[in-house]
């Protein structure tokens, strides 16, 4: 998937869109997908301004993103006006290297577990082949209420 289909999937946009190109996907089961990091990211203007590192919650973030991007095509649909794909748990989160500008940020992400709309994934960012964050992520697909959408 390019950016643009990416764009249609997801919600995000600029500048947290944290998925620039999905490189494989098999619904139902696991996604690769790529975050090219670059020195333009606005927040290594302050982290830090000496040693520039992605934080640790923005690669999280982009985890949880490409997690979505399968969520959605194993269901067959996109992100809506309606609904929103909530974060609802971070278990056994660990960083092994910083990620710096330059990095190619490799995504890897499967599904663990999914029942009733509460999905349960298993996470790893490497670059250059080395691990450098892992988790394991739970999200929810949820209805908007109605007095926010307006």
């Amino acid at each position: 998937m390019d950016i643009r289909q990416i764009l249609d999937t997801l919600p995000h946009r600029y500048p947290f869109l944290l998925v620039d190109r999905v490189l494989s996907i098999t619904p139902g089961q696991s996604i690769v997908a790529l975050k090219n990091v670059t020195m333009n990211e606005e927040f290594f203007n302050g982290h830090f301004p000496h040693y520039q590192v992605m934080p640790g919650v923005l690669i999280i973030e982009a985890l949880a993103q490409a997690a979505g991007i399968l969520s959605f095509k194993t269901m067959g649909n996109a992100a809506d006006k309606e609904s929103v794909y909530f974060f609802v748990g971070i278990d056994n989160a660990r960083f092994k290297r910083p990620v710096v500008p330059g990095d190619a940020l490799h995504l890897h992400v499967s599904i663990e577990r999914h029942s009733r709309g509460l999905w349960k994934y298993k996470t790893r960012a490497l670059v250059e082949g080395q691990l450098a964050a892992e988790a394991d992520l739970m999200c929810a697909l949820r209805e908007v209420p109605k007095e926010a959408s307006a």
